[in-house]
């Protein structure tokens, strides 16, 4: 009997140890565990005096409040941080506005057409029609009476009295219209066709009889 009583004593004693250490190990995590807990509950009270205290900031600048709910205390899961989504979109946008190319604008003038260019220059000058008004007459006329004939025969065309005048005045300096003067009125005739020349004496005088 001594003999079996020997072994289970080794045994028991074996358990005994074993159940003391791992007791003390427990009783050690459970403190290191606790100490971590009072940490964090104390930086936890913190936050939420912070977390207060900014909120009551907050509502005396007038800012809506778009900070989010700070999490329940019995809550386990820490919040994953935001992802900046909201700058790629932008990035794109910039890149997608700088690629397109810049679209020139047409101009809304259209160009004049060619036909148009040549009537007005094969048109002849306010001169050359006044010039020609004065040799179809055969007595003087007025700046005024000029411009209405002219104005009734090219309609087309904006004569004025003034024009006229300065263009018979121009005409008159280069010998190619003559000015009268009856009373206060000025008139104007063509020039005088110049007179033939005399023949001369050879071709007038008779070739003497032989």
């Amino acid at each position: 009997m001594p003999e079996t009583t020997a072994p289970s004593t080794e045994l028991t004693s074996q358990y005994i140890n074993q159940v003391t250490s791992d007791l003390e190990r427990n009783v050690k995590e459970q403190e290191r565990i606790t100490a971590e807990i009072t940490a964090l509950q104390s930086q936890l009270a913190a936050l939420q005096h912070d977390h207060t205290l900014l909120v009551s900031m907050q509502q005396a600048l007038g800012i809506a409040a778009t900070a989010p709910e700070p999490a329940t205390t019995g809550s386990a899961s820490v919040p994953s941080p935001r992802k900046k989504t909201t700058a790629e979109p932008r990035k794109k946008a910039k890149t997608a506005t700088a690629k397109q190319p810049t679209v020139k604008k047409q101009s809304a003038k259209s160009p004049e057409p060619k036909n148009d260019a040549a009537a007005k220059k094969a048109q002849p000058t306010l001169a050359e029609l006044v010039r020609r008004h004065l040799t179809e007459q055969n007595e003087p006329r007025s700046a005024a009476e000029i411009a209405t004939a002219l104005g009734q025969a090219h309609a087309d065309r904006d004569i004025k009295t003034t024009v006229v005048r300065t263009t018979l005045e121009n005409l008159v300096a280069r010998s190619q219209a003559q000015r009268s003067k009856q009373g206060t009125s000025v008139f104007y005739t063509a020039p005088n066709p110049p007179e033939p020349k005399a023949a001369s004496k050879t071709e007038a005088q008779p070739e003497p009889a032989e």
